[in-house]
């Protein structure tokens, strides 16, 4: 599940609609909704961003949460490490090889490691 797939989710339970009328709503299949809360769609197009801020009808900190969200939403991420250290490149490369094995607890240090910029 990405960020925003998760999020979306939430908004839709708590409005209680099914991704069936969410997406007769937005003018996409159901199918598309459901890739993009279970993470198999990547970063969603911007007008479609716009069409959940208004279907949502969210003021102005939730959008930008709904935006924010959607940039870190790619399920599938290439990390270019030429040019930088070879320590950079061995962090990336021991990341793809061993985030499944993560807990939650492990991830969250490293988000807020990177995140505490």
């Amino acid at each position: 599940m990405t960020p925003f797939g998760e999020k979306m989710r939430e908004l839709r339970a708590h409005k209680n609609v099914s991704q069936a009328i969410m997406a007769r709503a937005l003018d996409v299949s159901p199918a598309y909704v459901s890739a993009l809360e279970h993470g198999k769609r990547g970063k969603p197009s911007f007008s479609f961003i716009q069409k959940v801020i208004q279907y949502f009808d969210l003021i102005w900190d939730d959008a930008e949460e709904i935006w924010d969200l959607a940039q870190i939403s790619s399920p599938r991420v290439t990390i270019d490490t030429a040019g930088l250290s070879e320590q950079a490149t061995r962090v990336s490369n021991r990341l793809a090889q061993k985030i499944s094995y993560l807990s939650s607890e492990e991830l969250e240090v490293i988000l807020s490691v990177l995140e505490n910029e």
